[in-house]
Formats: structure tokens, sequence, C-alpha cells
């Protein structure tokens, strides 16, 4: 069967954590339903499986990994309510992290084998869209040797900054969760916690590093651009009447 090399990708807005959670889910099985059910069919009788990539925000919420500690939430329940956030401990990689306004949370609800099957290589590219997408605004981006996401001051290290978090979940090749690059973020929310439970490094954002706002759709054309050379796809904006 022919790789299925078109990803739907859907613009949510601010959306519930939850809701987005559950919405990821929903096509996360389906994916895999769909798989499952080929694997009983010919070849020639079975169906492409689709790919779906979301960018979002979400009001103020923490998120812990299934590899996370929760000692990494340095606030209670009630400094939870006084900071308007909620808390949810969820499947993906990863430890603690913060999400909210401001931020382009992505998605990719992917079906690696209509691209690679390499989990590492996964990573890699969403990383470089975003070091790509940073290098656009004159902005050196890179990696750190044992972290995931996207860092700055990532060689010489004397004052390394992250800003784009990364998490993802991946089973038989199909992945939910994804990456959360700091735009218009405000960044006094990460005080409340150990960010992704590393204690000796920043968190950044593109407006802070450039002493200025960015419209976030110009950031998330850019990226669009980026993922859809990396992965050698054909990005397909669905229409309203699509969504949900």
């Amino acid at each position: 069967m022919l790789q299925n090399k078109e990803i739907q990708f859907q613009r949510l807005g601010l959306i519930d954590y939850k809701e987005a959670w559950d919405y990821q889910d929903k096509l996360f099985t389906g994916i895999l339903d769909l798989k499952s059910r080929n694997r009983n069919l010919p070849e020639d009788a079975q169906v492409q499986t689709p790919n779906y990539l979301l960018f979002c925000s979400h009001p103020h919420v923490y998120t812990l990994g299934k590899s996370g500690h929760e000692e990494n939430l340095l606030i209670d329940e009630q400094g939870l309510q006084e900071k308007g956030a909620t808390f949810y401990k969820i499947n993906r990689g990863g430890d603690i992290t913060y999400h909210g306004p401001g931020q382009i949370v992505g998605y990719p609800i992917l079906d690696l084998d209509n691209f690679f099957t390499d989990i590492h290589k996964y990573l890699r590219f969403l990383e470089e869209a975003v070091i790509l997408t940073l290098e656009e605004y004159g902005i050196t981006a890179g990696r750190i040797q044992g972290l995931t996401g996207v860092w700055l001051d990532h060689e010489e290290q004397k004052d390394p900054r992250k800003i784009c978090a990364m998490g993802v979940k991946c089973s038989r090749w199909v992945t939910m969760h994804g990456f959360a690059f700091n735009i218009n973020t405000d960044l006094d929310y990460f005080s409340n916690i150990v960010p992704c439970g590393i204690n000796d490094k920043k968190v950044t954002s593109l407006a802070k590093e450039l002493n200025h706002e960015v419209p976030e759709t110009e950031v998330e054309e850019k990226l669009l651009k980026h993922l859809a050379h990396l992965f050698d796809a054909d990005i397909i904006t669905a229409t309203h009447e699509e969504r949900y």
C-alpha cells in the first residue's frame, strides 16, 4: 500500500486542555483501529491511514508526563486556583511543563508508517522545524545532548534557555502529543514548576528574545512550511466543517 504523505492541518485556537486531549485521543485511536482492520485485509483492499496536525493554545495548565515527578509542581491546589491554572497527569513522555496563552502547541497525530519508522528521527524533525523557524527571526537555536526540546545558547551554555518543550506518545508508530513553542508566553508561570525536571536552566520565549510580541499566526505559517519540507508532506488545511 502506498504511503499517505498528506497531513490534515487544523487550527483549534484557544481550547481547554482536556478537550484537546480527548480530540487527539479520538484521532489517535481512529488511526490505530484502521491499522488493525488493515492487518486482516489483502494489501489491495487496505485503506490508507490519515495523518493530522493540530495547532492550538490552552488556558493556563500544567501537565506531568508518565515518567515525571509530581514534586516538580511547586504549588498546591490552592496555588493552582489562585493562578487560574489546572493540572493533569498525562500519557506522554517527559516530566512537567506549562501550557498557556501566547504559546503554539503542536499535536502531530501521524502514522509514521507513512513517513519513516524512527521515533528519534521524528523528534529531531520536530525540533528542526522550530530551529529553522527561529533562524528566520535571526535567532540561533539548537539541541543540548541528553535533553529534548529546542534551546538557545546551546553550544557554550553560559545561559542556556529552553524555548520549545517536547513530549510525545507513540504506539504502533502512531504519534500523539507533541511540542510547546513559547511565542508571547507569560514566563512567570514557569516559576511554579521545575520545567521538564531541569532546575539549572531557564525558559524563554520568542517575544522575550526579540523584545517585542510576534504574531502567532505568522510563526505558525513558518512552522508549517518547515514541517512540510522535513516530512516531505502535503499539509492541507481542513475547513471548519471537517473538524471534530
